[in-house]
């Protein structure tokens, strides 16, 4: 039996599993928000609005999303040269999903009691502070 086989499973081909693979990971979402949010933007831009992510883990991730289609990488043949980074039309097809994951989330927070020790404190998500300014809004965007 290979190593391959091993890690087979029956999500292997739910379309769920896929799309969380997409979007998954600690800086995706931020990304894909903060481009929703302000349209779009430089690099050094679109760093200052994601708090605490590095210059190689911003490259990495956006590479991976340009990868998969929900963003747009765009090159502009000036002195000195400009890149901006958008999302494409499958990338704005996913924020109503994002909006109502976050609706469902909201109303978890209020279904589960906080003293549960497996829901997440406040402000915590899997043990590791939460940066509010991270999600550049994504966490309040009923508010709107």
């Amino acid at each position: 039996m290979t190593d391959q086989a091993l890690y087979k499973n029956s999500f292997d081909g739910c379309p769920l599993t896929f799309a969380l693979t997409l979007i998954g990971g600690k800086w995706r979402l931020p990304i894909i928000w903060a481009l929703h949010k302000n349209g779009p933007l430089r690099y050094n831009e679109l760093k200052r609005r994601i708090d605490g992510i590095t210059h190689m883990m911003l490259t990495q991730s956006l590479k991976e999303l340009e990868l998969y289609g929900l963003i747009r990488r765009r090159q502009f043949m000036e002195v000195p040269p400009r890149v901006e980074y958008s999302l494409t039309a499958n990338g704005e097809n996913l924020i109503p999903a994002l909006k109502a994951l976050a609706d469902w989330g909201k109303q978890m927070k209020t279904a589960i009691p906080q003293d549960n020790n497996l829901a997440p404190e406040p402000g915590e998500i899997a043990g590791e502070p939460l940066d509010r300014t991270q999600a550049d809004g994504f966490c309040d965007h009923g508010k709107e």
